[in-house]
């Protein structure tokens, strides 16, 4: 049987600029309409501030490959 290897995630942080790596699960990801509403977030283990980026297809893959719970976003109209 295989152990699973777990997945970091380079990040940084526009506050305190902090860099660091964060695992899967200190991650959020949120799939919208548009690319205006597709983005990803974590809150700073430097600082502690809430920090929200956009993800394009790639950042997309990359996150849910590597195991980040996602959130599908619904139109309203």
């Amino acid at each position: 049987m295989r152990r699973a290897v777990p997945v970091l995630f380079r990040a940084g942080c526009p506050d305190c600029r902090g860099r660091f790596e964060l695992a899967a699960g200190a991650l959020r990801l949120a799939i919208g309409a548009t690319s205006r509403t597709t983005f990803y977030s974590f809150t700073c283990p430097e600082c502690g501030s809430s920090v929200r980026k956009p993800a394009g297809e790639r950042i997309v893959e990359l996150l849910t490959g590597g195991g980040v719970r996602t959130l599908r976003l619904h139109s309203t109209v």
